[in-house]
C-alpha cells in the first residue's frame, strides 16, 4: 500500500465504470466537493451497512452540495445486484484493475485470523470542489460515520 494521501494533495482523477454501466470520473464533478469511500466487497454485512447509511443521508449531502461515490474492486454486474438490492441511489464505481484503489492508498496487504491477502482497506476521502483533499478517514468504523462525513462536508 502506497500510504493514505494527504489533506491538501490532489485527488488523483479517475475514469471508471459504475453501476449501470456508465463511465465516472472525477473531472466531471469539478466544482463540487466529493465523498469518496473504499469499501472491501459489496453486500457483506459492514459494507450493506456503511452503503444504507450514505444512501440515507444522500438528500442531505445534496444539499450542502455534495456527491456520494462508493468504490469497491466488484465487478460492474456486482455493484448493479448491491445497489438494487438496497435501492441505492448514489454511484458505485468498479476498480476491477485496482488502479484508483492504489492511487488513492487504499489496497494493500491485510490479515485475518493469521491469513494475510490483498484487499481493500475501508477509508473514507472528503475532496472539496477545488479536488483536493479536504479530510481523511483511514480505518472506518461504520458506526455514526456517514453523520460524521456530513458535518464535514457541512463545514467546507
Amino acid at each position: 500500500m502506497a500510504g493514505l494521501l494527504a489533506i491538501g494533495s490532489p485527488a488523483p482523477d479517475f475514469n471508471l465504470p459504475r453501476d449501470g454501466g456508465d463511465q465516472i470520473s472525477l473531472k466531471k464533478l469539478q466544482g463540487k466537493k466529493v465523498v469518496l469511500f473504499f469499501y472491501p466487497k459489496a453486500d457483506t454485512p459492514g459494507c450493506t451497512k456503511e452503503v444504507i447509511a450514505f444512501n440515507g443521508m444522500k438528500h442531505a449531502f445534496e444539499q450542502v452540495g455534495t456527491a456520494i461515490l462508493g468504490v469497491s474492486a466488484d465487478p460492474v454486474r456486482t455493484q448493479d445486484k448491491f445497489r438494487d438490492k438496497y435501492a441505492l441511489t448514489f454511484p458505485l464505481i468498479s476498480d476491477e484493475a485496482h488502479q484508483m484503489l492504489e492511487a488513492y492508498g487504499v489496497w494493500g496487504e491485510k490479515s485475518m485470523y493469521g491469513k494475510t491477502y490483498m484487499g481493500i482497506e475501508r477509508v473514507t476521502y472528503l475532496i472539496d470542489g477545488n479536488g483536493k483533499i479536504a479530510k481523511v478517514w483511514p480505518k472506518v468504523k461504520v458506526d455514526g460515520h456517514a453523520q460524521e462525513v456530513f458535518e464535514a462536508a457541512k463545514l467546507l
